[in-house]
This record gives structure tokens, sequence and C-alpha cells, in this order.
């Protein structure tokens, strides 16, 4: 199982790195086109509204999903208990997919639709999002997996949200959001197996996942 995840990881991110040669040097036809249906309207209503969607779908989500995770390392760690173990890898897996986005854009260089600062591709705000989503899913499926199910539809409706926000801004190309979910998810099924997240724990749960671990070859 854990091959298929190394397969499906590597060409996401094989495509997202062939999105973002192909679109650097000029926009797509779809781009243009979404660029020029907002026009001037993200000054208007449609920019107030898409910018307090991206004020709460944006940098801050992995940042307190890191802390919480943070904090509850320390805490299950001081307690002796195996799951500080799984929220651990869950941190890196997360920091792994967020840096996607960081290491990106100056690889790209690409410009944005309007004048603002940072370069474009892939979308930082998307690439946030996407990042905690694909983390909190992996830690219910350790911790909590009966929510796997309802966390992984808010997370594809918060990420969709959030591309939205950022088009209609006229900030990110449509590419743009695209190549994010491309590189979290391709970075993600790379580097979930590779901690040993994927494909899940045990039948006896976290510590027998960790158990489990601890026989298979490296």
């Amino acid at each position: 199982m854990a091959r298929v995840h190394y397969v499906v990881g590597a060409v996401l991110f094989g495509a997202f790195i062939a999105l973002g040669i192909v679109v650097r040097e000029a926009p797509v036809s779809l781009d243009r086109l979404l660029r020029d249906s907002v026009g001037t309207r993200w000054q208007g209503d449609l920019g107030t509204a898409a910018g307090v969607v991206s004020a709460v779908l944006g940098p801050p989500l992995p940042i307190l999903l890191g802390a919480g995770l943070i904090i509850a390392t320390l805490v299950l760690r001081r307690r002796g208990d195996p799951r500080a173990w799984v929220t651990l890898r869950v941190l890196v897996l997360l920091g792994a997919c967020r840096l996607t986005s960081l290491l990106g854009k100056p690889v790209f260089a690409r410009d944005r639709p309007r004048d603002y600062s940072d370069f474009s591709y892939p979308s930082g705000h998307v690439a946030s999002v996407a990042s905690t989503g694909f983390a909190a899913m992996v830690l219910c499926l350790w911790l909590a997996p009966k929510a796997v199910s309802a966390v992984g539809t808010a997370a594809v409706v918060a990420t969709l949200l959030a591309c939205s926000a950022r088009v209609a801004l006229g900030v990110h190309w449509i590419t743009d959001t695209a190549g994010s979910i491309l590189a979290v998810t391709g970075v993600g099924l790379l580097v979930a197996p590779a901690l040993r997240l994927l494909p899940g724990p045990g039948p006896g749960g976290p510590r027998a996942g960790r158990e489990n671990d601890r026989g298979r070859p490296g």
C-alpha cells in the first residue's frame, strides 16, 4: 500500500513541477479568462468577501495546528503516552507540506495577475489550507478514525473556498491554486508513508501501530 502512495505522490508532485514550468512565462487561457472576469471587482464587495475568507483560510491555519501539535506532543510525552509519536510525526508532515509554497515561489518566480508582493506560483494561502487539511486527516486516521470523513470533507471545502477567494481578489491565477493542491498532496503522499503515517495504525491503534513500525524493515 505504501508503494501506491509513493507512486501517486510522485506523479502529483511531477504534475506540480510540469504545470509550473508551463505557466511561469505566460498565463494559460483559463488564467486569463478568470482574471478578465474578475477585472477590478476585487476593489468592491467581491474583494471584501474574498478578503474575509482569505483572512480566515490562510497562513494562520498551519501555525495554529502546528502549535497545537507541539503542545500535544509535549503533554503526551510527559505522560508516557505513545500518541506523542503520532503528533510529532504529523507535525513534521505538516511542515513538509507547507514548505511547498515557500520553496516553490522563488523557483518559478511567476508574476501575479496584478501588482502584489511576492511571487505567484504556487499559492501560499491555498498551500496553508491544504496542508492543514491533509495533516488533520492523517491525525484523525490515527487518533479519531470516525472523524476522517468529516474532516476530509471540511478540508476539501475549505481548500476550494481559499482557491476561489485568492482568484476573486485578483492576486492569484487559477493555476497557482491548482499547483498548490498538486504540490501539497504530492508531498504529503511521499512524506506520510516515509514517516509511517500511511496507510495507518494497526488494529490496536497508535500503540500497536508503533510496535508494528518497529518490526518493519526500513
